[in-house]
């Protein structure tokens, strides 16, 4: 809905923001009450607050929520399809095993976070971490040392895919509210998330291995569930395969064979493909290099979209893990499905919002911000990742930071003249990196760090919540820097 003449003046709009912003972290954190609904709620006295028209109201709301879940439910969805296909399949654990065999037991830290890396692009990071902590406990154990140094270069790999990559919801739904272009946001996730991943997951983890000395659970304990895992199942456990106890169970007549290493690669990169095929087909029209009129560019240009990517990949998934492995047309269903509950909270969440920031569009407030920062000399992308690390450190969750810090910076960008696709894709990952650091006693995944690798509470601000921090400042440093060059 486009932007009305503001009711009010800047000052009072920016004192709304201010106590919408406030609302809601109060009613998430001291009422408990779900982001979801508190979203919806703080849009709705937003609205009202700033005076729409009453006659607008419900429609400013919807019209953000559904804007926003056109692009994130397709993204979001498809991929948490794939990663259900590939974890039921047994991927995760040939991809390590494959990699660690490859690099050698002398980097099983670096061939684990690599593995971490490639699978994280499809799953979410909670899901990713239960998945893996078996074979990260079977390695730690069988090489020895701290479970530190093999746990946090593969906890810090999902981190960062989960936050600055899409499919994953928090880049999607920020991409979607800045208007940056989602396969410019994948590339320059990837350019920035490895060499961050590399600096403050890798080798931090390898450094906190040395100085923390945290055991190895005892071995009954690797026996993690996995949300929606079929029964009897382990997470972690390739199907049909057999190996030291711990991290795997022996081959079943019920269970096919997992599939081979360079299936598994190839179907994680093949949306990678498609989606670079876009982009680089783009480019090149723009630059003038090729016809953009014609067929064959339309055509990649479509093939690469990213829902019709995820799409393409999810089908050939379907064949290639499903079908040719045995399973049935029912039994491929009924993964596919159990891949969509775990991800619908999140969906509404993202949608939620897309709803809040299209009420600080509507309002007049993202103008009035954008006038203050204009006055004050602080960068569009600096603001971003201020704010949303307050956002991260009030509330914790990386998602409601990232899609509440777009939502308020979206209409700040519309305002700023001279920003480019690049700028855009590079103010996502801004505020990515922000919704990235400090994770402590109010975030989820604190404790699922802590509960897992059995550590108490000041060893994990020590190790967990450092390594986060790292991870989203150098994400934000290196998204500067290209800023400034680019």
């Amino acid at each position: 809905m486009p932007e009305v003449e503001p009711a009010l003046g800047a000052g009072p709009l920016l004192l709304i923001a201010a106590a919408a912003v406030g609302v809601l972290l109060f009613l998430i954190m001291k009422l408990k009450l779900h982001a979801f609904l508190a979203l919806i709620l703080v849009s709705l006295l937003t609205a009202l607050a700033t005076r729409i028209p009453l006659e607008d109201v419900v429609t400013t709301l919807t019209e953000g929520f559904g804007g926003t879940l056109a692009n994130v439910a397709l993204l979001v969805g498809l991929g948490a399809m794939l990663g259900r296909l590939l974890e039921h399949s047994g991927g995760a654990q040939v991809l390590a095993d494959s990699l660690i065999g490859r690099f050698g037991e002398k980097r099983a830290p670096l061939a684990l976070g690599v593995a971490a890396l490639l699978f994280g692009f499809p799953i979410f990071f909670d899901a990713g971490l239960v998945v893996f902590l078996p074979i990260v406990f079977t390695v730690a154990r069988r090489l020895g040392g701290s479970l530190l140094t093999y746990g946090l270069p593969t906890a810090g790999a999902f981190a960062v895919m989960h936050a600055f990559v899409p499919p994953h919801p928090g880049p999607v739904a920020a991409a979607e509210l800045v208007g940056a272009d989602i396969g410019l946001t994948l590339v320059f996730g990837l350019l920035i998330g490895l060499p961050t991943w590399y600096l403050g997951g890798y080798l931090f983890g390898l450094w906190a291995g040395r100085r923390y000395d945290v055991t190895v659970p005892p071995a009954e304990d690797d026996d993690v569930p996995t949300p929606d895992a079929p029964e009897g199942t382990v997470a972690g456990t390739a199907p049909g395969t057999a190996g030291e106890s711990g991290g795997r169970r022996t081959q079943t007549a019920t269970r096919p064979a997992p599939p081979g290493f360079g299936t598994v690669v190839a179907l994680l990169l093949l949306p990678l493909m498609l989606i670079f095929l876009n982009t680089g087909l783009t480019t090149l029209a723009t630059a003038g290099a090729v016809e953009e009129s014609s067929f064959v560019v339309r055509a990649g240009q479509l093939l690469g979209a990213t829902p019709v990517a995820l799409l393409i990949t999810v089908l050939v998934a379907i064949v290639v893990l499903g079908r040719r492995r045995g399973e049935s047309g029912a039994q491929v269903e009924s993964i596919v499905n159990s891949a969509l509950g775990p991800v619908c909270a999140i969906i509404l969440i993202t949608g939620a919002g897309g709803m809040f920031g299209g009420v600080l569009r509507a309002s007049g407030i993202g103008t009035a911000l954008a006038d203050v920062l204009g006055d004050i000399g602080l960068p569009v992308i600096v603001a971003a990742f201020v704010v949303s690390v307050l956002l991260r450190v009030a509330q914790g969750s990386a998602t409601v930071a990232l899609t509440t810090t777009a939502g308020l910076i979206a209409p700040v960008v519309e305002a700023s003249s001279g920003l480019s696709a690049i700028d855009l894709a590079l103010i996502v990952i801004a505020i990515a990196a922000g919704a990235t650091v400090l994770s402590h006693v109010n975030d989820s995944g604190f404790w699922l760090v802590s509960r897992f690798f059995q550590m108490d509470e000041k060893t994990t601000l020590k190790t967990w919540t450092v390594m986060e921090t790292l991870l989203g400042t150098i994400g934000f440093v290196l998204a500067l820097v290209l800023s400034l060059f680019l």
